[in-house]
């Protein structure tokens, strides 16, 4: 049993006020960036001021977005770049997305290792453990801790990720949130992508966008 505990600090990156995490364990000080949007000096300001040793990169999915800064801080720093492997044309492709949207980002790296489903990765006394999340995108994935889960634009506070970009699917994303994120723990904090974090209890008691399967059936 360890007294340690996960850090998070949130920062909020680029035109499209990413949530940027960088999350870390207190008694080792290893952490990870979690969806670097933009803004890398910004966030490895951050990371100098905590004192953190910096293992990964991580991303809940990789729209242009969620990735701008892995470039720029892959080049400051020693860390690994993961992601899911069904998302890799978000990487290859991201400097033209982001372009249709008006913004000039510079090409990503490819992932130096690919994550899946059940896979877990070690922060010092913590475990991040991934949740595969496919809808927002196919290759979507959540990063599980505890009673916290930081579940990038699968779910928000009153609303679901979007789902009509390329390879996006309602269908996909409403299974991905009842079967994957409401048979959490009510108490399990939801760190997400955009905007403020929410409870998984929250969410299957107020979100319209996606009930609980045994209301839906019950309406």
């Amino acid at each position: 049993m360890t007294s340690s505990e996960l850090h998070v600090k949130r920062l909020v990156v680029g035109p499209v006020t990413t949530n940027c995490y960088i999350v870390w364990d207190d008694e080792s000080m290893e952490g990870a960036i979690i969806d670097p949007g933009e803004e890398a000096e910004r966030i490895l300001n951050a990371v100098k001021e905590l004192q953190i040793k910096l293992r990964y990169i991580l991303a809940t999915h990789c729209h242009f977005d969620h990735i701008a800064a892995v470039a720029a801080l892959k080049r400051e720093i020693d860390a690994d770049f993961l992601a899911h492997e069904e998302d890799i044309s978000f990487v290859e492709e991201g400097q033209s997305a982001a372009r249709r949207w008006g913004f000039e980002i510079e090409k990503c790296p490819a992932p130096d290792r690919f994550i899946a489903d059940g896979d877990e990765i070690k922060l010092g006394n913590h475990t991040l453990k991934v949740i595969h999340l496919p809808g927002h995108s196919p290759g979507g994935v959540g990063f599980l801790s505890g009673n916290m889960i930081f579940a990038g634009d699968t779910l928000f506070q009153g609303s679901i990720g979007r789902t009509d970009f390329r390879l996006g699917s309602l269908d996909v994303l409403r299974s991905s949130i009842r079967e994957r994120l409401y048979t959490l723990p009510d108490n399990t904090v939801v760190q997400t992508g955009h905007g403020p974090s929410t409870t998984i209890g929250a969410e299957k008691t107020s979100n319209m966008f996606v009930r609980p399967i045994e209301i839906e059936e019950a309406i």
